[in-house]
């Protein structure tokens, strides 16, 4: 075959290959715009579902200021299309009116409130908490610290006697005050108890220099005392000496007399056992000597001045110096009554 006849057959046989291949090129270019946009439009038409749709993100704690109703937008992030959203974000779930009390609202509450507001739940996708708590922001200001304040009162200015110890006689109730409570200030007075072994502290609050509560605080007071307590038995009638009876330091319900001293030199009562505290009803002052006996005669004297008068009687009971006895008169037999003084005579008490 000639060179010239080849070219021919040739130049034959690419002519319909290069027309299948330029077909084929262009069905294939005609199916990737067809599938592309199919695809545009169909996540076009998913954005603008889901554009649609109200999305709506709860936290797990929300804190308000005032007592106002709560919305539904103050305490959740909404997203969606208007009006939707802002119809979404009035609709109300209740209120706090007390400082310190809580609201928990849980998805159903929400989606029956939206519902309520013709916002069904297909449109609605909720997503964070499963529940809110809403609470009101405030200040609590506990019943230790109105303790702690009284106390501390107290000790800067101490009731009569200096207690050593202050213990509350119960804890006061804690006070909750609305907002943050910035410009607070507590104030405590002492306020005078007809009990001696009590003190009383009254606290107030101040709010921006107004009163708005008080609190009392009433603490049961001990004071460190001394007492006497026998180390060994005593017979009654003993005298009390540092060898029977020992000082011990204690606690008391009220402060220590001013005058007290051990009580050396008195004379028990009655039998005391080892390790008893002595009270002023086991104790009593020894007894002078007995400077007269009964059936006793002695001078009656009356010294004054200018004026000594004396006579002969006899004593009709035993008796010391210092102590009244009665006297006759031998010589007119007249009873009197009479003080015996330190030298065994008698003078008349008129």
């Amino acid at each position: 075959m000639k060179p010239q006849e080849h070219k021919t057959i040739k130049a034959r046989f690419r002519t319909p290959i290069l027309q299948l291949t330029a077909k084929w090129t262009c069905t294939c270019t005609f199916l990737i715009c067809a599938l592309f946009c199919q695809a545009l439009a169909s996540g076009k038409s998913t954005n603008l579902q889901k554009d649609s749709a109200l999305q709506i993100y709860l936290p797990r704690e929300v804190t308000i200021k005032d007592s106002r109703p709560i919305e539904l937008g103050k305490v959740g992030i909404i997203y969606g299309q208007e009006p939707l959203q802002s119809r979404a974000s009035e609709i109300t779930l209740g209120q706090v009116s007390v400082p310190g009390q809580e609201i928990v609202i849980d998805r159903v509450t929400i989606l029956s409130r939206l519902a309520c507001s013709d916002i069904p739940a297909s449109k609605v996708k909720l997503s964070g908490a499963e529940k809110i708590t809403i609470k009101r922001q405030h200040k609590i200001i506990t019943g230790g610290e109105f303790v702690e304040l009284a106390k501390s009162f107290l000790k800067k200015n101490p009731p009569a006697g200096s207690p050593c110890q202050l213990n509350p006689a119960r804890m006061p109730k804690d006070l909750i005050l609305p907002g943050a409570g910035k410009n607070i200030k507590l104030s405590p007075r002492l306020v005078r108890t007809g009990t001696k072994n009590q003190a009383r502290v009254q606290i107030g609050v101040f709010d921006d220099g107004k009163k708005v509560a008080v609190r009392d605080v009433t603490f049961h007071l001990k004071y460190n005392c001394r007492r006497a307590v026998t180390s060994a038995e005593i017979d009654a009638g003993q005298l009390i000496s540092p060898d029977n009876v020992r000082i011990e330091k204690t606690l008391s319900n009220e402060p220590e007399p001013a005058d007290w001293t051990p009580p050396y030199g008195l004379v028990t009562k009655r039998r005391l056992p080892a390790n008893t505290v002595l009270h002023p009803n086991t104790v009593a002052p020894a007894r002078a000597a007995v400077v007269i006996k009964r059936n006793q005669n002695v001078v009656i004297r009356i010294d004054r001045p200018g004026l000594l008068v004396t006579a002969i009687g006899k004593a009709m009971q035993d008796a010391g110096a210092g102590e009244y006895i009665k006297v006759r008169n031998i010589d007119s037999q007249r009873i009197i009554f009479a003080k015996v003084n330190e030298d065994g005579t008698v003078e008349p008490v008129f």
